[in-house]
C-alpha cells in the first residue's frame, strides 16, 4: 500500500500480523489491555512511537514528531489469542518487509520493546522497585538487564561501550569502524547507544572482524530510553536492544555493564555521557578502581578533543585528566589500549570477588541518578559554580546537557522550547564562557542537528 501523508510524498506501507520472536510468548490479559490503552494513562502511545522507531531502522531523520508525522495512519496493536499472542501491525513502514514478510532482526526488536515496556510498567504499578533509594536504583537497572538478558554469567569481561554522536561527517564514521574492527579482532563486544553515527559505526567494523575471528556469539547492544529512541532508531545491526524507563537508568546501564568505554566526536549527548562518567570516577570512593576511558577520532578531530579536554580541565580541575586517555588517529593503538584496559579490569574484578556482568561495586550517588525533568525553571536552578566538589559540579553539567539534548531531539523538551523559548544556563563565568563556545563549536561543525538539517539554539548561556 502506498500514501502520501501531509507535507511528505507518497510513502509505501504494509499491514501485517506477526507470530512472537522468542523469549515473548505470552502476556497476561491485563498486559495486553495496558498495551491496548490509548488514553494518558496507558501503555499504547509509548508502545507505537517506540515501535514505529523500530520499524524505521536507518531513518535519516532526528525529529521524534517528524516521524510520527510521516507515518500518521501507523498502529500496533497486541491481539492475546487462544493460541498465544499475536503483533498486529497497521499502515507499517515498508522498508521493514521484504516480498510482505517482515526482516527478521526488525521483529526482534520489535518484540525487545514490547518485552521491556510490559515489564517495566508491571514492576512500577507493583512498586517492585525501590526508586527512592540509591541501592534500590541500582538493582532497577539491574533487573530490566537481567529480563532483558544481556547480562551473561560465567563470561569473561569483553563488552566495549562506544559513545558518540549520531550527526558525525563521513571521515569520523569510517574512523569508528576502523577502531571498531580492531575491537572486534580482539575477541570484544560492542555496546552503544544503538543509534546511527558513531553508534552504529563501531558495530559495523566489529562485524567483520568476528566475521574473520569466526565468533559466532556476537553481541551488538543497544541500550535506548523511550524519550530517545525515535530520534535515533536502532541501527540494523544491533541484535540485543533494552530500553530503559529513562536516561539516567540508561547511563547507569552503560557504565554498570561495561568493561571499558571509547568516546568518539559527537555533540551535546556525548559530553553529557562524558561528564556522567567523569563526575562519578571522580567521586573519592572510586579513585582506586580501573575504568578504562579513551577518547579518539581521526586526526581531522583533534581539535574536537583538545576542546573538550580544555573544558573539562577548567570546570573539573585537572585531576580529572588521570581518568582518560586521548588516541588521535590510531585505530590499532585503542585496540590494544582497549583490551589491556579489559584485562586490568578482569583482573580486579578477581581480587575484590565482584561479578564479571555487573560492576556492582562502582559508587554512583543519587545525583546521578534521579531523573531530571529539563524545565526551564529546573534548567535555571543548576548550579554551575566550582566551589563544591568536582564530582557535584559534573552532575549538574551534566543536567546541562541533557536539557539541551531534550531541547533539540525530545518532543516534550522540544515543545516546551516552542512555547517559553530558550533555556537559561548560568553559572560560574569562565565555565560559562567555555562552555557558550564549546556548543558554539558544535553548531559550526553540525553536531547538534543531522546535517542539512538548520539549527535554532534551544539555550540561551549568560555569560556577562
Amino acid at each position: 500500500m502506498t500514501h502520501a501523508s501531509a507535507g511528505h510524498p507518497a510513502i509505501s506501507t504494509v499491514s501485517a500480523r506477526l507470530a512472537p520472536a522468542p523469549g515473548l510468548d505470552i502476556l497476561s490479559r491485563h498486559e495486553v489491555a495496558r498495551l491496548r490503552d490509548a488514553s494518558a494513562g496507558g501503555l499504547h502511545p509509548l508502545l507505537r512511537r517506540c515501535a514505529l522507531a523500530v520499524l524505521t531502522q536507518g531513518s535519516d531523520s532526528d525529529d521524534a514528531r517528524a516521524l510520527l508525522e510521516r507515518y500518521p495512519d501507523f498502529d500496533i496493536q497486541i491481539l492475546q489469542q487462544d493460541r498465544g499472542l499475536k503483533v498486529e501491525l497497521i499502515n507499517a513502514p515498508a522498508q521493514a518487509f521484504v516480498d510482505g514478510r517482515i526482516i527478521r532482526g526488525v521483529n526482534e526488536l520489535l518484540h525487545a520493546v514490547i518485552r521491556d515496556i510490559v515489564y517495566i510498567s508491571a514492576q512500577m504499578e507493583a512498586e517492585a522497585f525501590d526508586l527512592d533509594s540509591s541501592v534500590g536504583i541500582t538493582h532497577a537497572v539491574f533487573e530490566i538487564l537481567r529480563n532483558a538478558r544481556v547480562l551473561r554469567a560465567n563470561v569473561d569481561p569483553n563488552l566495549v561501550v562506544c559513545w558518540g554522536g549520531h550527526s558525525i561527517p563521513r571521515g569520523e564514521y569510517d574512523y569508528t569502524k576502523q577502531v571498531g574492527y580492531q575491537v572486534g579482532l580482539r575477541g570484544l563486544d560492542i555496546c552503544t547507544g544503538c543509534g546511527p553515527g558513531a553508534m552504529k559505526g563501531p558495530m559495523k567494523g566489529a562485524t567483520i572482524a568476528h566475521a574473520k575471528q569466526r565468533r559466532r556469539t556476537n553481541r551488538y547492544i543497544g541500550i535506548t530510553e523511550p524519550g530517545i529512541i525515535a530520534a535515533e532508531s536502532p541501527n540494523p545491526i544491533v541484535n540485543h536492544l533494552v530500553i530503559m524507563p529513562d536516561i539516567e537508568k540508561r547511563l547507569e546501564a552503560f557504565v554498570r555493564i561495561s568493561h571499558a568505554i571509547v568516546v568518539f566526536p559527537g555533540g551535546v549527548g556525548t559530553a553529557e555521557e562524558i561528564l556522567y562518567l567523569l563526575g562519578i570516577l571522580l567521586h573519592p570512593a572510586n579513585a582506586a578502581m580501573p575504568f578504562p576511558l579513551i577518547f579518539t577520532g581521526p586526526r581531522e578531530s583533534a581539535a574536537y578533543f583538545e576542546q573538550i579536554d580544555r573544558f573539562l580541565r577548567l570546570a573539573l580541575g585537572d585531576q580529572v585528566g588521570e581518568r582518560y586517555r586521548i588516541i588521535v588517529d590510531d585505530p590499532a593503538a585503542v585496540g590494544r589500549e582497549v583490551a589491556k584496559g579489559v584485562e586490568r579490569v578482569r583482573s580486579f574484578r578477581l581480587d575484590n570477588k565482584d561479578a564479571f556482568f555487573f560492576n556492582w561495586a562502582l559508587q554512583i550517588e543519587q545525583d546521578f541518578q534521579v531523573p531530571f525533568r529539563p524545565s526551564h525553571e529546573a534548567m535555571a536552578a543548576l548550579n554551575l559554580h566550582r566551589d563544591q566538589p568536582a564530582h557535584r559540579l559534573a552532575a549538574d553539567l551534566r543536567r546541562a546537557f541533557s536539557g539541551i539534548v531534550a531541547g533539540n531531539v525530545k518532543e516534550e523538551g522540544m515543545r516546551a522550547i516552542e512555547r517559553f523559548g530558550p533555556f537559561e544556563i548560568d553559572g560560574d563565568r569562565e565555565v560559562m564562557q567555555a562552555l557558550d563556545a564549546m556548543l558554539a563549536s558544535f553548531v559550526v561543525q553540525q553536531r547538534m542537528k543531522l546535517p542539512g538539517t538548520r539549527y535554532e539554539p534551544c539555550y540561551r548561556i549568560r555569560v556577562d
